[in-house]
């Protein structure tokens, strides 16, 4: 099983009223992705954390093996939350993906 983990800062210039609308976009439209690209085994994002954490989000993913994270990376649903619900109101975004 592959793990992809990753974390996002949301751009400075949003209110806090838009980031939580952001979010919960981000959320929705990523998990609403289970059970429809394939290999893709398990998909969560977690949108609330602690004062202390420098992100804003993290999604925690789970995948067969690694080509099914490829073909995740460039499946069409996934681009079209990507393009339209994260890149535009993230500034940073760090990954981490490992064999567990």
């Amino acid at each position: 099983m592959i793990k992809h983990v990753i974390l996002w800062q949301l751009k400075d210039e949003l209110t806090e009223e838009e980031k939580g609308k952001v979010k919960a976009e981000i959320k929705s439209g990523l998990e609403g992705l289970a059970g429809k690209i394939p290999g893709l085994l398990e998909i969560k994002v977690q949108a609330e954390g602690l004062a202390s954490s420098n992100a804003d989000l993290m999604l925690d993913s789970s995948f067969e093996d690694e080509a099914s994270l490829q073909g995740y990376a460039v499946h069409p649903l996934h681009v079209a939350v990507a393009d339209a619900k994260v890149r535009p109101y993230t500034k940073s975004r760090t990954c981490l993906d490992y064999k567990a």
